[in-house]
């Protein structure tokens, strides 16, 4: 049996002592020189507390291990599956509620995050911050956007505390980094038990931890020990593991270790965790330690962490957009953890050693990929540029990163620095870099105009979403115009470029405001609100054509305002055009006369009155006409009177007559009265009012509802008419005012008309009749008495009005209407308008029934009811009107047949429009945005049948009205359709042709290049064979397209094969220390050089049996020339590499002994062992200088590298 031997510090110095005296004296023979074993030559360095080492002895310089500093800034990325996201509501990615979490965590946090979905709808996130910002977002977005489990784990009470850490510090920690919540229970809870709730993985993770803290502690026990004491002698041996793997092996609670002592027999000894030795010593019988040592070894690589080094500018290309390119390597290895570090040049992998080594080929391999087609350089720009290089919501810099294939970034103002930084493919960098310096001196060049335009036309110059600006920009690419904010109020346009092309953007825009100027003439059109509908026509049209043959601007008011006035704006002569069609819409639809009448210019304003009030009185008199005065300071005495023929006569006589009085004797006299008063004082319809005029012949104007003084009425007229109007308006003011109270018997049965409707009918009558009070009895009094306050006049009135209700209601009629109940919400509108309509226009009350539970329907009819089409009963059931099905109309009998005709002619019908089956997809259009474009805008409903039933016919319902333009709307959208299948099919015609697969390469070109310029010449699709399908033919070429097309590619390609088939290749040999300055930097050099002589050149690859043989393809011609220049350049660059050699030998120290002696001899080193071999010293992989870190490629005697 073999043991360990064991190097005092003692024995370690008497060591030093006798290699001193060797050296003393070197001139012992050779033959009788003592050869040091390996162990005495170089002995193991001592260990943090090896046995012998002293208490508070500072430990070795070899022990300490410089901390690397780490950067602030991470990035992590992670999966989240679907089966545990919490939204998975896909329809709308990256507008849902994880958009919404995400951006509140981003605010919360300061992290980044970004958001990526998998093909199998799993989720990837990639954060992006400081340390601490990271892991707060991490447990934050786990929280809320994935589905939380929960776990316990038992741990003995008494080591809880170390789980909660100092102050809680190290719970705290251990939530961050795993990304759950921590239950721990009370120290008065006598559960042993900690309560885990987050994700599946990160509730493993918190788990491990915590098994690993409870470990821990068994370990810093003296007396605990994972070695048996056998009574046989044992052997130990002693292994190197790296410090970040032992957690692995001693596994939870020292589960691990346990495991490996009961299946092989043999005691692991682990060092301290505090402790930097990495030294496992394993003890047992000898043939009990390899088992022992396999498992051991097998824990360890369980789980392994590598980097990967890659520079840092290539990280963001690594991660991918949106983290697509890591977000592929999670999804398929979800146990590997990526951490990028912003700043380093280093990737950390962590996981499962086989799933790592996967995540690490792949990394590699993205990295060499992007290494060969990437590039960066950096340039120096004044940060004043920096904002004209972006361009107008990034136009410029956009178009230089399309066109060049390349990223640039700028930094932000607030960074104030000038290094901008471009990334991408080498050519288009240096493209890029060359057109960003010629703008920056461009615009050193450059010159500023202010233009004065006035801020209203600014709007109209920028256009409707910039698109007139965007005319001129593209017309001055090299001109930036920048109009000032609208908050600014400022009429100053900035134009800055070159002089001349300033300049001439200066005149056009100049140009355009001239015409905007002339343009802006306004005039209003009053038109009776009854005809607007008409002027704006079916769908727009009569408006729209108006507006495109007059070149004006008319604006209508809204639906819902009182103005009649229609806008028009435009040239003066335009204006009057389009003034004069309107009014011709508006002649032509209803009996309109428009007179003239000659009034002094000097009574206009009298006969106006203050505010209008006088010509409004006139107006809202006659029917509504409008009367239009000349602008004042024309001179001109002529009034338009426009309105229906007898209204406008009726008009012209009151205005004619109130003339004369202003100009015989105006007299005016003001009056007070309460707002409340006026309508009683009006009276229906004017009565009461009329009759006062008639009588005294005084005009009586009251206040219009915009009107400040709301109290304030004015008589117009002779003295001796306004003093008599004057009484008798102060008489029934004054009767007003004396309040009485009376009382009238109303059945009981016809209270509930009066009060509903939160009490309409009564609000109607306190506003007719001066404010008098109504009160009705409550509900459930039997009272008939109905009491009435107010004015003595007013209560009389409003007890006759009352009578004439009740007379109306006695005399009121019921008609039941059957219309299916699926119509009712249809026949109701939108917020009940048009009911609320009809019940208006014909003063009757319509009543709709409670909803009918579905279930219910089905219960009491077998079977569900065919639909009804076209408005009759369908053959197939006949309609039996249920009670949800009847709506009720009361009021008088006449109205409500009216009424009833209305409510039929809502009832939506449905017709069979015939259309082909293999049309419906295309009918109904991406995720149903066509049907419902269609539906909308005619304001139906289109029924497509079930793809499976393959039916020829889409059924169309909606009103009458609607139905026939929907039909026509619906055939044409057809016609379009199978327009568009004839040119499908024209496109449809397919030519196979047969081509050496050889050429393959040659015709797809570079990326692409060659097939994609002839699909673009040609307008057709050109199919190559897939490389690993064997069960197509490898030769042939499809093109498809139309034939003519189709027949021109197929010739461009033929005409390319003969070119191709008439190349060569030829060999050359190049020496290949030559080969590096022949291809250049990134391979710039030989590219050039195959431009050039338009030919390609290919070098061996690395291990290649004939490393200095060069192959030329290409014309003959061409090749010949080629190999000629390469052949020159290899003498050229020989005698470069010739003279480096020679001097690098004169440059070599001679040795310091002289000659090269045998060398520093050992015995029983490691290499000396069978199927071993000694280190190369002259390999950087065996002996890495200090500060490089090489990865290892196989597993040498001397044991796993430490760096």
């Amino acid at each position: 049996m073999s043991s360990v031997a064991v190097l005092t510090p003692e024995s370690f110095a008497e060591h030093r002592s006798g290699l001193k005296d060797q050296e003393i004296t070197g001139c012992v023979p050779e033959d009788e020189a003592y050869i040091p074993t390996y162990l005495e030559a170089f002995p193991p360095l001592p260990e943090k507390g090896a046995p012998g080492e002293k208490a508070g002895e500072p430990a070795s310089a070899w022990g300490s291990k410089i901390r690397p500093i780490k950067a602030s800034v991470i990035t992590q990325v992670f999966h989240v599956p679907l089966e545990e996201r919490r939204y998975k509501d896909n329809s709308q990615f990256g507008e849902g509620e994880e958009a919404k979490v995400c951006l509140d965590i981003m605010q919360r946090t300061g992290a980044h995050i970004e958001l990526s979905l998998a093909k199998d709808q799993g989720l990837s996130i990639m954060v992006t911050g400081k340390l601490d910002s990271v892991m707060k977002a991490r447990k934050e977005i786990v929280a809320r956007l994935q589905t939380q489990a929960s776990a316990t784990v038992a741990i003995p009470k008494e080591h809880h505390r170390f789980v909660i850490g100092k102050n809680g510090e190290k719970l705290q920690e251990l939530e961050l980094k795993t990304a759950t919540k921590i239950a721990i229970p009370r120290p008065d809870d006598p559960s042993a038990n900690i309560r885990i709730t987050g994700t599946k993985e990160g509730i493993e993770k918190a788990r491990h931890e915590i098994l690993l803290i409870s470990a821990e502690q068994y370990l810093s026990k003296p007396l605990f020990t994972y070695i048996i004491r056998a009574v046989e002698k044992t052997t130990t041996i002693s292994v190197e593991v790296k410090k970040s793997q032992h957690k692995y092996i001693i596994g939870p609670k020292g589960n691990t270790l346990q495991e490996i002592l009961e299946t092989t027999g043999v005691s692991v000894e682990m060092p301290p965790l505090d402790s930097g030795s990495e030294t496992i010593i394993l003890r047992g019988e000898p043939d009990k330690l390899g088992p022992a040592l396999t498992q051991v070894y097998a824990k360890a690589k369980s789980v392994m962490v590598v980097e990967v080094t890659a520079p840092a500018w290539l990280h963001r290309f690594i991660i991918g957009k949106k983290g697509q390119n890591i977000g592929r390597i999670t999804q398929q290895l979800p146990r590997v953890h990526i951490e990028f570090t912003d700043g380093e040049e280093r990737i950390s992998l962590e996981g499962p050693t086989e799933e790592v080594e996967q995540a690490q080929a792949q990394i590699q391999e993205i990295i060499k990929d992007l290494l060969v087609r990437m590039d960066y350089t950096e340039v120096i720009i004044d940060q004043r540029f920096h904002r004209h290089l972006i361009g107008k919501n990034g136009a410029n810099i956009n178009r230089i990163k399309e066109q060049y294939k390349v990223s640039v970034r700028i930094p932000q103002d607030s960074e104030r620095s000038g290094l901008v930084r471009i990334e991408g493919d080498p050519k288009g960098v240096q493209l890029a870099r060359r057109e960003l310096i010629e703008m920056v001196q461009r615009m050193e060049n450059e010159r500023t105009k202010d233009l004065i335009v006035e801020q209203k036309f600014h709007r109209t110059i920028i256009g409707q979403k910039g698109e007139k600006i965007k005319e001129v920009r593209d017309k001055f690419p090299e001109v930036i115009i920048n109009f000032p904010d609208p908050a600014q109020k400022s009429d100053i346009v900035q134009l800055r470029g070159p002089k001349n092309e300033v300049e001439k953007c200066a005149k056009f825009l100049q140009k355009i405001i001239a015409d905007l100027i002339e343009n802006s003439f306004s005039l209003s059109v009053p038109i009776f609100k009854q005809f607007h509908k008409n002027i704006i026509g079916k769908g727009g049209t009569n408006i729209k054509k108006i507006r495109e043959e007059t070149n004006t601007k008319i604006d209508l008011p809204t639906e819902n305002s009182n103005s009649e006035m229609i806008v028009i704006t435009g040239k003066k002569s335009n204006c009057e055009a389009a003034r004069e069609r309107i009014l011709a819409i508006q002649r032509e639809l209803a009996n309109i006369k428009e007179t003239e009448v000659a009034i002094p210019a000097k009574l206009h304003n009298s006969l106006i009155g203050s505010k209008g009030c006088l010509v409004r009185s006139i107006m809202e008199d006659c029917g509504g006409v409008h009367i239009h005065f000349p602008s004042e300071g024309s001179g001109s005495d002529k009034v338009t009177i426009r309105g229906p023929a007898g209204e406008v006569e009726k008009a012209k006589k009151q205005l004619l007559q109130l003339a004369e009085e202003k100009q015989v004797n105006n007299f005016t006299a003001e009056l007070q009265a309460k707002p409340e008063y006026h309508k009683f004082l009006i009276g229906r319809g004017g009565a009461n009012i009329r009759r006062v005029r008639d009588r005294t012949g005084a005009r009586i104007i009251f206040p219009s509802p915009d009107d400040t003084e709301q109290e304030l009425i004015t008589i117009v007229g002779k003295e001796e008419a306004v003093r008599q109007a004057q009484k008798e308006l102060e008489s029934l003011v004054k009767n007003l005012d004396d309040v009485v109270e009376d009382s009238m018997v109303v059945d009981v049965r016809h209270h509930r008309h009066f009060v509903c409707r939160r009490g309409q009918v009564l609000r109607e009558l306190a506003e007719e009749y001066g404010g008098v009070a109504v009160s009705f009895p409550r509900t459930g009094a039997n009272s008939q008495r109905v009491t009435l306050k107010g004015a003595k006049d007013c209560v009389e009135a409003a007890k006759k009005r009352i009578q004439e209700v009740i007379e109306d209601l006695e005399s009121q009629v019921s008609v039941e209407v059957a219309i299916p109940q699926r119509y009712h919400r249809a026949i109701m509108g939108p917020k009940g308008c048009r009911i609320q309509h009809i019940t208006r226009e014909h003063e009757v009350q319509i009543k709709f029934p409670e909803r009918e539970d579905s279930s219910a329907g089905q219960k009491q009819h077998t079977g569900e009811a065919p639909p009804q089409e076209n408005g009759e009963v369908s053959p197939e059931a006949e309609f039996v009107p249920r009670k949800c099905d009847i709506i009720t109309i009361a009021g008088r009998a006449e109205k409500c047949e009216l009424a009833k005709a209305a409510l039929l002619a809502l009832v939506p019908i449905t017709e069979d429009v015939e259309v082909s089956y293999e049309l419906h997809r295309y009918i109904i259009g991406q995720k149903g945005s066509g049907i419902r474009k269609m539906m909308e805008e005619y304001e139906v409903n289109i029924w497509v049948p079930q793809p499976e039933k393959q039916l020829d016919v889409i059924k169309v319902t909606g009103l009458v009205a609607n139905m026939e333009r929907a039909k026509q709307g619906l055939l044409e959208r057809v016609k379009e359709l199978q327009a568009e299948q004839e040119d499908r099919a024209l496109r449809s015609f397919k030519v196979t042709m047969s081509v050496d697969p050889k050429f393959h390469p040659k015709i797809i070109g570079r990326k692409g290049a060659v097939i994609s310029q002839i699909r673009k010449d040609h307008d057709v699709s050109i199919q190559f064979p897939d490389k690993g399908d064997e069960q197509q033919v490898c030769d042939l070429i499809v093109i498809s397209g139309y034939e003519r097309n189709v027949e021109e590619a197929r010739q461009a390609i033929q005409q390319l094969v003969a070119e191709l088939q008439e190349m060569v290749s030829q060999d050359v040999h190049l020496d290949p220390r030559t080969h590096a300055r022949i291809i250049g930097a990134r391979g710039k050099a030989i590219r050039k050089l195959m431009e050039e002589f338009k030919v390609d050149i290919r070098f061996p690859q690395p291990g290649s049996g004939e490393p200095d043989k060069v192959t030329v393809t290409g014309l003959p011609e061409t090749v010949d020339n080629a190999i000629d220049h390469l052949l020159n350049l290899e003498e050229e660059y020989m005698l470069s590499v010739t003279e480096t050699e020679t001097l690098a030998a004169y440059m070599k120290p001679p040795s310091r002994y002289g000659g090269g002696g045998g060398g520093f001899v050992v015995r029983d080193a490691p290499w000396n062992a069978a199927g071993n071999k000694a280190p190369d010293m002259s390999s950087a992989e065996d002996f890495p200088t200090f500060g490089t870190g090489v990865a290892p490629k196989q597993t040498s005697a001397w044991g796993p590298k430490k760096f």
